[in-house]
């Protein structure tokens, strides 16, 4: 853990940069191992074809994203985590958030670990 996932709308691929967006998340989370495990980090985008902005008549764009976390972290590190992660985010589309109409968001959901299943060698690499 953590797995976190970005829904943008294929309105942004020209510009988006989604590779780099990956790679600044996973840092976000590599940053801070005594809370992540680097060997659990995934990140995934998925770019949406099929979508409506608000009341459709404009080309709006949005980027959503989900992170999903074990629970046991503090509230103070779940929020300092989220704190620079949505900065990041916001960092990175900064510039096309000046040129167009931009929603970003993003929502942290934390489940007990009795309702997941792990099987996963990559943990030995970072040990």
């Amino acid at each position: 853990m953590p797995h976190i996932t970005i829904e943008y709308t294929d309105n942004l691929i020209d510009e988006a940069n989604i590779p780099e967006l990956l790679r600044s998340i996973n840092q976000v989370f590599m940053e801070r191992p005594n809370l992540f495990p680097i060997g659990g980090i995934r990140t995934r985008a998925i770019e949406l074809k099929d979508y409506c902005v608000a009341d459709g008549t404009e080309d709006d764009a949005f980027v959503h994203t989900t992170v999903k976390i074990g629970a046991g972290r503090s509230e103070a590190d779940k929020r300092e985590t989220c704190d620079a992660l949505f900065e990041v985010i916001k960092q990175h589309f900064s510039e096309l958030f000046e040129k167009r109409y931009l929603a970003l968001s993003m929502e942290l959901i934390e489940f007990s670990e009795a309702g997941t299943y792990k099987h996963n060698n990559i943990h030995k690499r970072f040990k």
